[in-house]
């Protein structure tokens, strides 16, 4: 099923985010964070982009069939574009239509100083619009509540996004946050910049300091002052940070909840354990 018609059927929508292990002793932690994820019926997966490789070896690829075929759950294929040409997209949406996956969800790409950057793809939008020319996907794309790292304002941002839903896609997928106000915000913007596809917030428990700071800087998410307290308090006491982390984000979960939001998007960062404590937390409220 496609995610616009799931989201036509129902409110909120549930789903997860898991990526492609690098190593196949890594698959075993793969199938047990799957298993715990269909115990709660999510309404979709989504696969982070394995990058490298041709079409027929992608790991992205394998997994989401995986999770379609065995689990019975709808996968959303993540794909990139900033370093692959119009033949390379074309071999990927050729497997991905003949495997029956036809949630999409169109990324740039981060740039990366040892891969060459090639020239048919600037922006997710560009890769939107060609997918939609190529079969019937149905095509999502990310959103920052605090805008890219890159761009130049919210103004900025904000155009660029609804260039992104003009050119096709059908919902939205945020980045993670760790200060609901912000995501509020944000979709006031949006729906006064016309963009009423379902924007999902995007929301990360947190494992350790280092890795929550790694990826702040990436996005560039802000860190409010009484997360800060949390991570400063615990940061010596994996248990007590875990323990920690996982009621912050469950007390993010049930305000988003309570505030109808159109879904909530959980990245699990591949954790059995961590998707097993967030599902207990949330498994009455969806």
């Amino acid at each position: 099923m496609k995610i616009s018609e799931i989201h036509k059927k129902k409110r909120p929508v549930l789903s997860f985010e898991i990526f492609p292990p690098k190593h196949g002793t890594a698959l075993q932690n793969i199938d047990e964070t799957l298993a715990i994820l269909s115990e709660l019926k999510p309404d979709f997966i989504s696969v982070t982009f394995g990058a490298g490789g041709s079409s027929n070896n992608n790991r992205t690829i394998e997994l989401a069939k995986k999770i379609k075929q065995e689990y019975n759950i709808e996968p959303v294929v993540h794909l990139t574009c900033l370093t692959y040409s119009k033949a390379e997209i074309d071999e990927f949406s050729q497997i991905l239509l003949e495997n029956d996956l036809k949630n999409v969800l169109a990324l740039r790409g981060d740039r990366n100083p040892d891969i060459p950057v090639k020239e048919d793809f600037k922006h997710a939008g560009e890769l939107t619009a060609y997918l939609k020319s190529k079969g019937d996907f149905c095509v999502g794309g990310a959103c920052y509540p605090e805008c890219h790292p890159e761009s130049a304002s919210r103004v900025a941002e904000m155009r660029h996004l609804k260039a992104k839903v003009d050119a096709g896609d059908e919902f939205l997928l945020s980045q993670l946050f760790f200060e609901n106000d912000m995501f509020y915000s944000f979709l006031e913007d949006c729906r006064i910049a016309g963009i009423e596809v379902p924007v999902t917030p995007g929301i990360m428990p947190v494992i350790n300091k280092a890795q929550i700071e790694r990826m702040v800087t990436l996005c560039g998410a802000s860190l409010p002052e009484r997360f800060r307290k949390i991570m400063n308090r615990y940061e010596n006491d994996k248990e007590a940070l875990f323990d920690a982390g996982m009621a912050y984000a469950i007390s993010q979960i049930i305000d988003l909840l309570a505030n109808d939001v159109d879904g909530i998007h959980l990245y699990t960062m591949n954790n059995p354990v961590v998707a097993r404590r967030i599902c207990e937390g949330i498994r009455n409220l969806v």
